[in-house]
């Protein structure tokens, strides 16, 4: 039965951690009450700042699992971004904390990702090893922080900190952050030592649930996974004896979605199981930052099945050697970007290169914002343009 009062442990929106810059310049005449535009919450206007950024729509051309698909029903970052999101929305409102909050962490919390998922950030990794490494989640908050910059009075988005400290600490304390993450923290100190707030805790065990399951569905659809396969894993075998005993007269490919469906329903309702069991006792958001544990989570059965699947997939398709080529190859094409920016920084665009520092690690940190921020698509025409050829088998569906 859906929750409609906020439970004591949830971030509130009218007593937030404010945000990094204070507002300026003269109200618009937009504005409500001189403050806002419109009556929303400061978490349902971070969550419509994230929509509306130019960040966010690029996600529709970067790397789930496959790399610049030609099928038009594989995810993206985008379509599964806001996936995880109507997972985090479920979860919150069933255990009564914020859901805005919720579903603008779970939105944003891919937009540090560069072209080509994985490939592309072990490629960045390596191209930045001599100034500090390059990590999509510290990338993240680098974006909204200091690189998507739509307002003339402050760099960033001017996101809340309760937002931001989700995003810090998307997997939990942060114990030694990258440079990039340490800069940001020095300039707005986001508490990396303890655990998020529940909301954030959500968004990242919502993350866990969409790509475990959805990863299955594309990976189906691509033929690197057979039903064969996945009755390697018991709990899988389990539920599709059940989906067929239910359905004993379907089509195969229903009752593979109807499989799909019925894993995400038995982990949404395993966290909020054992989350309300965790959350017992905790009064306030402060409390759930300072209980030294998480608290929004799979019980320690769930959580078992769940390892098991994250190995299968990384044998079965992670690591499948049509992947593996392809992942190659893209890194690759973004080692040659780098290299060619790093040469000569008139191939990027004007407005880069007036940003770009005299002096390392300033610029190659630079290089690799620019870099991190294309999409899959546009990285392979930037390297054709450069290059004078097309990167070859990295459309691999």
């Amino acid at each position: 039965m859906p929750v409609t009062t906020r439970a004591p442990y949830s971030a509130d929106p009218f007593a937030h951690g404010g945000r990094e810059f204070a507002s300026q310049g003269t109200p618009s005449p937009l504005d409500v009450g001189g403050e806002t535009r419109g009556p929303r919450t400061d978490f349902q206007r971070d969550r419509d700042r994230i929509i509306h950024s130019m960040s966010f729509r690029r996600l529709k051309s970067k790397t789930q699992v496959f790399i610049a698909p030609d099928g038009d029903h594989y995810r993206t970052r985008l379509t599964h971004s806001i996936e995880v999101a109507q997972i985090g929305r479920v979860l919150a409102r069933a255990l009564g904390v914020d859901e805005d909050l919720t579903e603008a962490l779970c939105l944003a919390h891919d937009l540090g990702h560069p072209p080509f998922g994985h490939a592309g950030e072990a490629a960045l990794s390596e191209a930045m090893a001599r100034h500090g490494g390059f990590c999509h989640n510290a990338q993240a908050l680098r974006t909204v922080m200091r690189i998507e910059s739509p307002y003339p009075g402050h760099d960033g988005l001017n996101l809340t900190w309760d937002l931001l400290e989700g995003l810090a600490k998307h997997n939990g304390p942060v114990a030694a952050p990258n440079w990039a993450l340490a800069q940001l923290d020095e300039a707005f100190p986001l508490n990396l030592g303890t655990w998020p707030s529940l909301e954030a805790q959500i968004a990242a065990i919502s993350d866990d649930i969409a790509y475990d399951n959805h990863d299955i569905d594309d990976g189906l659809r691509a033929g690197f996974l057979s039903l064969d396969d996945l009755m390697e894993l018991e709990f899988l075998a389990d539920q599709w004896r059940s989906v067929e005993k239910r359905f004993p007269n379907a089509p195969r490919e229903r009752l593979l979605r109807e499989l799909i469906r019925d894993q995400i329903g038995l982990m949404v309702n395993d966290v909020l199981e054992n989350t309300k069991e965790q959350v017992k006792g905790i009064g306030s958001v402060d409390e759930v930052r300072d209980a030294g544990r998480q608290l929004a989570g799979f019980s320690p059965d769930m959580e078992h099945n769940e390892r098991a699947l994250k190995s299968f997939m990384y044998e079965k398709l992670y690591y499948h050697p049509e992947q593996v080529s392809a992942a190659e190859r893209a890194r690759d094409v973004i080692a040659r970007l780098f290299a060619a920016y790093s040469q000569d920084p008139r191939l990027m665009p004007e407005e880069w290169q007036a940003r770009l520092p005299e002096t390392e690690p300033g610029r190659s940190r630079t290089i690799a914002d620019f870099i991190a921020g294309m999409s899959d698509r546009f990285a392979i025409r930037a390297c054709e343009a450069i290059y004078g050829e097309q990167p070859q088998g990295l459309v691999n569906v």
